[in-house]
């Protein structure tokens, strides 16, 4: 039984974390079937925005602690089990950022500690009003390092760090104020927003949207003299794309664009 859903709607690909009774945990299972969905996704042309959700109660709880706690029976004590699963879980929340379509989280419920990774590793999230954000494991002993990667890069630091050490959740109107989502919506309405997102973004011309993702990340690591040669080269190829030249020259003549890509 499939425990990861992938639905196309045109242009956009819903990817829907469908494992209920463990509150969608990322579980071994779960990271694979999430590492080969994003494989095929980078891969797929015909993709320019893509979606992720959860069924049931939670969107998703982090990591699989029964699972865990199983990989201390090794020899190890779990040392190369835990090594393995924190890279995998990390080669996941890479992928999304390294993926050429943009990528919307639209959680609900709970997104803790890994699940709250997960939101801030997307390019954008829209949430259901309710929905509880944590990086929580200091709560059982386990400092949210991993998690903290994605969620320091997302809202200021002196935030991120009282949520690392004092587990606290926090809600959608904060979670909106420190900028870890982009807006709250009634859960009634939150598959419809989030299309809605996803639509706007899909209508953009693909290549454009694909370039302009790369360079945002490439220049976020750079200070401010490299960041702008890096981005005005970026510039200059987009200007040359074909399809860029027929957008410009369907603007100014007041036309809709006839784009092939």
């Amino acid at each position: 039984m499939a425990i990861l859903d992938r639905t196309d709607e045109g242009a956009i690909a819903r990817l829907t974390l469908d494992s209920p009774g463990n509150l969608n945990a990322l579980s071994d299972a779960m990271l694979a079937e999430l590492q080969a969905a994003l494989a095929g996704l980078a891969a797929d042309p015909k993709i320019r925005v893509v979606t992720l959700s959860g069924t049931g109660k939670a969107f998703c709880a982090g990591h699989d602690l029964k699972e865990m706690q199983q990989g201390r029976q090794a020899e190890d004590g779990g040392r190369a089990y835990f090594a393995d699963l924190f890279a995998r879980c990390t080669a996941v929340m890479t992928a999304i950022r390294n993926l050429p379509q943009p990528v919307i989280a639209a959680p609900h419920g709970i997104a803790t500690a890994a699940g709250c990774q997960l939101v801030a590793s997307c390019d954008m999230a829209v949430a259901a009003h309710g929905t509880r954000f944590g990086v929580n494991g200091v709560n059982i002993g386990l400092f949210c390092s991993t998690p903290m990667v994605a969620l320091s890069r997302n809202i200021p630091r002196k935030q991120a760090f009282e949520m690392l050490t004092t587990g606290q959740f926090i809600d959608t109107a904060r979670a909106l104020d420190l900028g870890l989502i982009n807006r709250a919506v009634p859960e009634d309405d939150l598959q419809a927003e989030t299309m809605q997102l996803a639509e706007t973004v899909a209508s953009k011309l693909g290549s454009a949207v694909r370039v302009g993702k790369r360079a945002f990340y490439e220049q976020l690591e750079m200070g401010l003299d490299d960041a702008y040669a890096h981005t005005g080269a970026v510039m200059v190829e987009n200007m040359l794309d074909r399809d860029t030249d027929e957008g410009i020259n369907a603007f100014l003549g007041k036309r809709s664009p006839d784009w092939t890509q």
